[in-house]
């Protein structure tokens, strides 16, 4: 090989390095927002497994909210809707919340059983992890208490 060419692969090895280190840079600054975004909501946040079994001892649904910590519109709906007072109120009062995170096998499960195409989607389940109804994704907090 050419001294050419060796610095041509050189270099595009090195650019392809660059590339995968500011790729997963990017998703992990993406994935802090997005945990700074679920801490602001103020919610007691469950595993779904936890949420069921508190909804059974407690009678309460569960607003299993289906979402990515890396996702924009995930972290919108965390700022913008479920950080709301009136909307956390509510919650607090009438629903257990549990996050089921898209990239665990426990989301894979929820969305293949709950039929899910994608993420945020939010369900109301019971204690037995049956669907009561689908909630809308939405960025108004009045419509996403008209909706509870």
């Amino acid at each position: 090989m050419n001294k050419k060419a060796k610095s041509f692969l050189r270099a595009l090895v090195t650019l392809a390095i660059l590339a995968f280190a500011a790729y997963f840079i990017h998703v992990e600054y993406q994935s802090h927002l997005g945990r700074k975004a679920l801490d602001a909501t103020g919610l007691e946040v469950h595993t779904l497994e936890e949420a069921l079994a508190k909804s059974k001892a407690t009678g309460k649904p569960v607003l299993a909210d289906l979402s990515a910590i890396w996702c924009p519109s995930c972290r919108r709906l965390d700022t913008e809707v479920l950080a709301h007072p009136s909307v956390r109120s509510k919650i607090e009062s009438d629903y257990i919340f549990a996050r089921i995170e898209y990239e665990t096998d426990e989301g894979a499960a929820f969305m293949k059983l709950h039929q899910l195409r994608g993420f945020p989607s939010l369900l109301l389940v019971n204690g037995e992890g049956q669907k009561i109804k689908s909630l809308p994704t939405t960025f108004s907090p009045e419509t996403f208490l008209a909706a509870l």
